[in-house]
């Protein structure tokens, strides 16, 4: 009897551990049962251009449809909000950046989702520092140039920025108040339109990340003055950065994904590990790199770190610029 009863004893304990195991690998292996949606809250910028090189590959690894979707609108509220407003089961992504997720909080007096609360941080995929770039006719041909023409002539430039809140606008503001000058801002619903008018010469100026006009620099489309990192450009070694010459100034774009708030942990930690192989992806490393993107792969709870930092280094400069959404 003993003896029966040690061995039920075991087998019982055999059977748990094989349960918890099995649950265990459940939640590791989460999988979408259905096509994914890629919500991108901007047009034609390297917001899109990331989530159609992450995209296919998580549809080869998680077996389902992963289709992008651009939502622009509102300096990207309109599809972080819709995101926000999905269901929490993997199924909405959001590919997020630093307007909707931390500028916006200080440019609009009414958000329609609260960034830390409505949405789940994956991974902070990238960042990148912007280049300050003129169209060549516009007879400018350094920093000091750009400075002493806008300062002379206040309304014969105008910048223009990926959306309104977007690093891109907020960075030209921030130089404005620390150059002393004033130009027209003209915000567009993405990068495609505003390097479009940019190269065509309807604006004169503005900061875009180097995806967007490295190509049109090397074809003299384009003019590079500056950077806007803590040091140059290992490409560009001939391009300042603006904090030389105004100090400790540093202006930094980045990119991430994100899922509804209340999304399981399984789910988040499952995205975050396919991604960060995605990312490390020899293909994919030198498309990143060569669009001089820094791939910075971190852990959801860095991400959210992340952000929570952004909120408060943004909202100063949205503060001291006065910059509010029209």
């Amino acid at each position: 009897m003993k003896k029966d009863l040690i061995r039920r004893r075991l087998t019982l304990a055999l059977l748990g551990l094989g349960l918890a195991g099995h649950a265990h690998v459940g939640a590791q292996e989460w999988a979408p049962s259905k096509p994914v949606r890629i919500v991108v809250p901007i047009v034609g910028s390297t917001n899109d251009v990331l989530a159609r090189l992450i995209a296919p590959k998580l549809q080869e690894v998680l077996g389902q449809p992963f289709v992008v979707e651009n939502k622009p609108g509102a300096g990207g509220n309109i599809g972080a909000n819709e995101v926000a407003k999905s269901a929490p089961d993997g199924h909405t992504l959001l590919i997020g950046y630093n307007g909707p997720l931390a500028i916006n909080v200080a440019l609009f007096d009414k958000m329609p989702y609260d960034p830390t609360r409505d949405l789940a941080p994956i991974i902070l995929a990238v960042k990148a520092p912007q280049y300050l770039v003129v169209h060549p006719g516009s007879g400018i041909t350094s920093l000091a140039d750009f400075v002493a023409k806008a300062k002379a002539a206040p309304t014969k430039y105008s910048y223009g920025s990926v959306a309104l809140g977007s690093a891109s606008h907020l960075t030209m503001e921030m130089f404005k108040a620390a150059a002393g000058f004033q130009m027209t801002h003209v915000p567009y619903r993405g990068a495609g339109p505003a390097i479009t008018d940019l190269v065509a010469g309807t604006i004169q100026a503005g900061f875009f990340v180097p995806g967007n006009v490295q190509q049109f620099a090397k074809e003299g489309r384009l003019r590079l003055l500056a950077s806007t990192g803590a040091r140059r450009f290992a490409s560009t070694p001939d391009i300042p950065s603006v904090g030389e010459t105004y100090k400790d100034f540093e202006a930094t774009s980045w990119i991430g994904f994100l899922a509804p708030g209340g999304t399981p942990a399984p789910i988040i930690d499952r995205y975050n590990r396919e991604i960060v192989k995605i990312l490390n992806q020899p293909d994919i490393r030198k498309r990143l790199l060569d669009m001089e993107f820094e791939i910075v792969a971190t852990t959801p709870r860095q991400f959210s770190d992340w952000i929570q930092t952004e909120i408060a280094r943004w909202g100063v400069v949205v503060k001291s610029t006065g910059t509010k959404a029209e």
